[in-house]
């Protein structure tokens, strides 16, 4: 049986070699703390966890390392715009996933897009191209906020 921890630490690991960069105390309790987050979480929520991890891990030392664990491809930015980043541990999902994500209470939902993952790449094919990231997010509205003011789904 595999261990995705041990998976993701190792293949980071390696990533950070390739760079000629180390794996430090901070980063591996960055890594760590990935794992006890939501679908989607922010920095903030990162940095939390991997404090609780290793009180010295600081804001830079995260900002740092977001950019390198996105190019490893062991997390994956999502940009729902309106200044909000969110980030998401990339899974080994059969299907492509397209985000859908509540203008009223930034809740974002993953979904199967398999058909996205066919037609990026028809498309770039027929340009010569090749696909270096897709994404589809849908802005939706909340009937239950638009109500009550508040939205039934927040965690």
């Amino acid at each position: 049986m595999s261990n995705p921890y041990q998976e993701t630490w190792s293949r980071f690991s390696e990533f950070l070699s390739e760079k000629g960069l180390r794996m430090t105390d901070q980063r591996k309790s960055i890594v760590g703390a990935l794992f006890s987050q939501d679908a989607h979480f922010t920095a903030d929520d990162l940095l939390k966890d991997a404090q609780k991890l290793d009180e010295t891990v600081s804001r830079a030392t995260l900002y740092r390392s977001l950019p390198l664990l996105v190019e490893s491809g062991i997390i994956r930015m999502v940009d729902v715009g309106q200044d909000n980043k969110f980030y998401a541990l990339n899974s080994q999902s059969e299907n492509f996933k397209a985000q859908v994500i509540c203008s009223d209470c930034n809740r974002i939902e993953d979904i199967d897009a398999p058909f996205m993952e066919w037609y990026g790449k028809s498309v770039s094919e027929k340009l010569g191209l090749k696909v270096k990231d897709q994404r589809l997010q849908v802005q939706a509205e909340c009937p239950d906020f638009r109500k009550s003011g508040k939205c039934s789904k927040e965690s």
